[in-house]
């Protein structure tokens, strides 16, 4: 249910009595700066991590504080940023950080911090060093209450945490959030930038002869006149290295897509001869009892008609290379959790060729078999 509300505006003159113009003057003319605004934590490649826990630190930054005004005045100063725990403020969908301070000076001399949710509140927590916590001010204490000044310096902390969900990014990623620093005693703030950026595992497929197959010249003498022919198989080696082991899922794409002669996701177009009738299909098919990886004794297969979400039991029975469903491989014969992290992966792959009946083609002139796919790598 949706609620609404007449909203209406009046307008007054508002005296602000007891704030001078010169009062306001040196408000203003207080400056917060940082010793830098944007914080890089680097780039995170999957493929060289170990197996993680649920949580894994990106690294540490520290950055400089300075509050300066010309006058004394309040001191404390918010940080306005998206919350993702009560101690954490958040970094993308699966990413958190921290930012702790402390090494507080104010006038050249140390002081303690304490932790506040609204200007000119009494300190809710001092020490040396606190967390600053999504929605609360720091503030110069001294003998445990708040004081003003004129030039504050503090050292941050930002540490920044990513979840084990990341390991699911197939693609690169960027993750960037900024937060503001609010001085109550100026009304100018300062940003700073929190940016991560995340690489998928470096895997390279080859397929051997240059993933060329030649099924050689035929006449129409070899080819069924009212019936479809099939060809002699032919076997290519594919292979899969990764800079380490990495849960991957292969993936087929028809570049001559809607001229098979069957429509299915297992079968690939060669293409139409020049009356524009389709020449045929073919497939790609892998047996698991012919693949190997690393030092598994032997694979088993494993395929998702879900994009990853769910897959079938390990088998070892050979399937065909799918245009909607993801292949992978594991070492668990009957396994429902997908495929394992591997590394290096060889397998032998049989193309196998049907031709339409001839009495369906044009061949008046020579006809070219032009069968063309893309095999893709992606990472789980």
């Amino acid at each position: 249910m949706k609620l609404s509300a007449p909203l209406m505006l009046t307008f007054a003159t508002l005296t602000l009595g007891g704030l001078t113009p010169n009062a306001r003057a040196f408000a203003d003319d207080c400056r917060l700066s940082l010793s830098q605004s944007v914080l890089d934590y680097g780039l995170m490649q999957r493929a060289i991590r170990t197996p993680e826990p649920q949580e894994q630190t990106l690294g540490e930054r520290r950055v400089s504080l300075n509050l300066n005004c010309p006058q004394p005045a309040d001191m404390s100063v918010f940080y306005r940023a998206i919350a993702a725990t009560a101690e954490r403020f958040r970094l993308a969908d699966h990413g958190s950080y921290t930012v702790h301070i402390s090494d507080a000076v104010l006038d050249g001399q140390s002081v303690d911090l304490g932790l506040i949710s609204t200007a000119g509140q009494a300190p809710q927590s001092t020490a040396s060093g606190l967390p600053w916590r999504p929605g609360q001010a720091i503030v110069p204490v001294r003998s445990g209450a708040a004081v003003q000044g004129q030039n504050l310096s503090a050292q941050l902390q930002l540490t920044a945490w990513t979840q084990a969900q990341v390991s699911q990014l197939r693609d690169a990623a960027v993750w960037e959030t900024t937060g503001l620093f609010e001085p109550v005693a100026a009304g100018r703030s300062a940003e700073i930038t929190l940016r991560a950026r995340f690489a998928p595992a470096a895997c390279h497929v080859k397929l051997s002869n240059g993933g060329r197959v030649d099924f050689g010249r035929m006449s129409k003498n070899d080819l069924d006149r009212d019936n479809s022919t099939r060809l002699p198989p032919k076997g290519l080696t594919l292979q899969v290295g990764c800079d380490a082991p990495t849960p991957f899922a292969l993936l087929m794409h028809d570049n001559r897509a809607g001229s098979a002669t069957v429509n299915s996701e297992i079968y690939y177009g060669l293409g139409l001869d020049n009356s524009s009738n389709k020449i045929g299909l073919y497939s790609l098919n892998v047996d698991p009892t012919d693949a190997s990886a690393d030092d598994f004794a032997r694979l088993y297969r494993t395929d998702s008609t879900t994009d990853g979400a769910a897959w079938s039991r390990a088998s070892s029975n050979p399937i065909p290379m799918a245009q909607r469903s993801l292949l992978g491989f594991t070492h668990n014969a009957g396994s429902l959790s997908g495929p394992v992290p591997i590394q290096n992966f060889t397998t032998k792959v049989t193309v196998e060729a049907v031709i339409a009946p001839i009495s369906t083609l044009d061949l008046t002139d020579k006809v070219i078999l032009d069968g063309s796919a893309t095999l893709e790598v992606l990472y789980l």
